[in-house]
């Protein structure tokens, strides 16, 4: 499947996407900006997103940026601004962020290349999607520590079903504090 989209394939895309961030309790704003972003057309603004459609050529990634504010603790995610900075604690959220935008597609019931397209990932967008589809679940161990997500062995014992199932699609971390 093709990346890059017909405008109104990108634009239902765009609209399954945010209204399923704003349904999980993520903040999405569609606007027009001029400030550079890491990903054409989105960016982390003020804890959640910031789409520029006119700007975004892969609609997959608002999905990819979302797993990044997703993951984050809400102390954490709530201060978010801008790039991601290049932290331990954000690096190996980019292995959550994998893991939960492709439970995102199979929730949504899109191609997972749709996230995982052929200009993102190092060239890697083919290995992550074999990984994932073989039960190869990259980021699994982080979203069970947060309670997001779980393995078969832990899923059977809290009688829920297990990844690609997710139990919260927010981090609820620090969500007191």
């Amino acid at each position: 499947m093709q990346a890059t989209l017909i405008t109104h394939e990108k634009t239902a895309l765009i609209t399954l996407f945010t209204d399923f961030l704003k349904e999980i309790g993520l903040h999405v704003v569609l606007e027009s900006y001029d400030a550079p972003s890491f990903l054409p057309g989105v960016r982390i603004k003020m804890g959640g997103l910031s789409i520029d459609s006119d700007r975004l050529l892969y609609p997959g990634d608002i999905l990819h940026e979302a797993g990044h504010l997703a993951t984050q603790p809400y102390h954490i995610r709530c201060e978010l601004d801008g790039d991601l900075p290049d932290t331990d604690l954000h690096r190996g959220g980019e292995l959550m962020a994998l893991a939960w935008s492709y439970a995102a597609c199979l929730h949504l019931q899109i191609p997972a290349q749709i996230v995982f397209h052929e200009h993102g990932y190092k060239g890697e967008h083919e290995h992550l999607i074999r990984n994932f589809e073989a039960g190869r679940y990259i980021g699994l161990p982080m979203l069970q520590y947060h309670g997001m997500a779980y393995d078969e062995k832990n899923a059977l014992q809290l009688n829920t079903k297990p990844f690609p199932h997710m139990e919260n699609w927010l981090c609820l971390k620090g969500q007191d504090a």
